[in-house]
């Protein structure tokens, strides 16, 4: 058998049995195929973040909820309506904490300024402290330390401060 007939059984293989990657060493034959991902065209400025739900959210997306959906009552609306989001810049690793075992930036609680700590992301091997850039009081940590993160997910909710 030669060369091209056995490297298309084994793309058959890989079809037939859903294979994203086959490596097979024979004595007169060495092959390693990859299946890759089709690669989604997003023209340029298109930020396809923007549009996801950060991982978790149930249901569909605000704007494509019928009158009704998700709406709530009484105080509890117009109290998080005041409520303000610290969201993240960036895709990375969140983590509350300067170094592990050491205190939290901030917990449920907290006064916060903007020019205040409030978490690490961790980006490329790179640690970027993120400030509050908003005065008030944390009443919500949304993200779990140490977990990952997209660009724009909400992490923290802050009562604004009155002034």
């Amino acid at each position: 058998m030669d060369t091209a007939e056995r490297v298309r059984q084994l793309i058959a293989i890989m079809v037939e049995n859903d294979l994203a990657e086959l490596e097979v060493e024979e004595p007169e034959l060495r092959v390693r195929i990859l299946k890759s991902a089709p690669v989604p065209y997003l023209p340029p400025g298109f930020n396809y973040a923007q549009f996801q739900p950060p991982p978790g959210t149930p249901g569909f997306p605000p704007a494509l909820q019928t009158p009704g959906e998700g709406e709530q009552t009484g105080a509890a609306s117009s109290k998080e309506e005041k409520l303000v989001e610290i969201t993240s810049p960036m895709v990375g690793t969140f983590y509350r904490a300067p170094s592990p075992g050491a205190d939290h930036y901030v917990t449920i609680g907290s006064e916060v300024e903007p020019d205040t700590v409030v978490c690490i992301i961790e980006a490329m091997k790179v640690m970027n402290e993120i400030k509050a850039e908003v005065s008030g009081t944390i009443v919500e940590i949304l993200v779990q330390d140490a977990e990952p993160i997209e660009f724009g997910q909400v992490f923290f909710l802050v009562e604004p401060a009155e002034r």
